[in-house]
């Protein structure tokens, strides 16, 4: 990802002193094993041990490019970082990799690297979360209309709109986190998967210790079913950001103004056009989710390796699982400062909800004509009649209100009380399950109005 997006803690996640540091990680702590179960000299594990942390701790570029000067001519990374490492630890170094194939170091490594990338990923969904209900109980009571096909529909509250992301997105939390459990897989059980020269209880050591579990089949691989599973999710979580970031640039168009980001002092909306408050933000969020998603399919297509293995997944993986994350963690990032800034227009909404003349009551309107004893579809006829005959002449000289054509149409008069067409019209009627709804999202009802 480009640095733009790119946040200092997720990259550092993904850079080549990262990496290193895990590799040399879990050959230490597969020698020490080794060193336990007596197949390695505990001295030289020890050496191991202290001259490897004494070289990564004083790690620096110049070892990076003696690496890569090494894999210029080995044309192999995990080669060139042993023989870097044998430079530091001397002739003990014998005893590092015993048994093992780059897969054991690459694909174990992968796995840390991703579960440290989805811890940094779950914090930033909490941030998300937060911003989400605090939103949603400040304006739970905040009325504005509902959409449906872009038309206006029914009252509903700005409360519960926010709500039902948060739930959305508690979802998602849900869904990373069993993520995270199926990709913090160790795999060390040497060439084509047999432990034919690896104790397996090596492999549940180093597993134990990286805070990993024990592949239960790898065939020198860890199976890529597994990192499939993951990025899909990325990818639910990535609409997840793009639904709500849509309903926000849809709220703050200029013929709906009822809720916009946050406008900078100094900020400019467009180079030609000084009066322009535009969506940018919402509007990176949805091309990011876009970027998220591509990952899916090429996650999907390195699940079908050749036999034991092959690295058709590798050159993938190097781009996707760097790519992927720290775009997600801009992106999430990006979306709770947006949330927790949002400026909302109850006015606007109320005027909104009105600006039809009324027809937006027309379902509480047949209720109440089906109560009074019309059949169902006598009822609809007369609402939809009266509802047209409003709509169709919105902005005219001799448009009346709903409320009007209602107490004007002879099919309604005497029939429904006057007070009952009234009670019919008001918004608030659709807040009545409030307390419910936010009972069963959130687990508490919060201010009652």
């Amino acid at each position: 990802m480009v640095p733009r997006y790119t946040r200092p803690v997720m990259a550092a996640i993904w850079s080549a002193e990262n990496r290193y540091r895990i590799w040399f990680e879990i050959e230490a702590l597969a020698c020490e094993a080794m060193a336990e179960y007596g197949t390695v000299p505990k001295e030289a594990a020890r050496t191991v041990r202290e001259k490897g942390d004494a070289a990564m701790a004083a790690f620096s570029d110049a070892d990076v490019a003696r690496i890569d000067e090494i894999e210029a001519e080995t044309r192999h990374d995990v080669i060139a970082f042993l023989t870097w490492l044998a430079e530091k630890v001397g002739p003990d170094s014998r005893f590092v990799h015993l048994g093992m194939t780059s897969s054991d170091v690459l694909d174990t490594c992968l796995a840390v690297q991703l579960v440290q990338a989805t811890d940094l990923l779950l914090r930033d969904l909490d941030e998300v979360l937060a911003a989400l209900k605090a939103r949603a109980f400040e304006h739970k009571h905040t009325l504005t209309i509902g959409r449906s096909h872009g038309i206006h529909a029914e009252p509903t509250s700005f409360g519960l709109k926010l709500a039902g992301h948060y739930a959305e997105f508690a979802r998602n939390r849900t869904r990373l986190e069993t993520a995270r459990a199926e990709i913090a897989t160790c795999a060390m059980s040497g060439a084509v998967g047999t432990y034919a020269h690896l104790d397996p209880r090596i492999e549940s050591y180093v597993a134990e210790r990286l805070g990993l579990k024990p592949e239960t089949v790898s065939t020198q691989v860890i199976p890529r079913d597994r990192h499939a599973a993951y990025f899909c999710a990325l990818g639910v979580i990535a609409s997840g950001i793009e639904r709500l970031a849509t309903e926000v640039r849809h709220l703050q168009r200029s013929e709906v103004r009822e809720a916009e980001e946050f406008f900078h002092p100094g900020q400019k909306g467009s180079s030609a056009m000084p009066h322009k408050r535009n969506p940018v933000l919402t509007e990176n969020l949805t091309g990011l989710a876009r970027l998220i998603r591509a990952a899916v399919i090429p996650a999907l297509e390195n699940v079908a390796l050749w036999h034991e293995r092959d690295i058709s997944h590798s050159s993938v993986e190097r781009n996707i699982c760097p790519d992927a994350t720290v775009g997600l963690d801009f992106a999430l990032a990006r979306l709770s400062g947006m949330i927790s800034k949002l400026v909302v227009y109850p006015d606007r909404m109320a005027a909104n909800i009105e600006s039809l003349g009324g027809v937006v009551h027309s379902g509480e309107v047949l209720l109440a004509l089906a109560k009074a004893g019309l059949s169902r579809e006598d009822a609809y006829r007369i609402v939809q009649r009266n509802a047209m005959a409003t709509w169709t002449r919105l902005g005219t000289p001799d448009c009346r209100t709903f409320r009007e054509n209602l107490a004007a149409d002879p099919e309604i008069s005497g029939r429904v009380p006057a007070d009952v067409l009234d009670a019919a019209m008001d918004s608030r009627q659709h807040l009545k399950a409030l307390d419910i709804q936010y009972e069963k999202i959130f687990g508490e009802a919060g201010p009652r109005d």
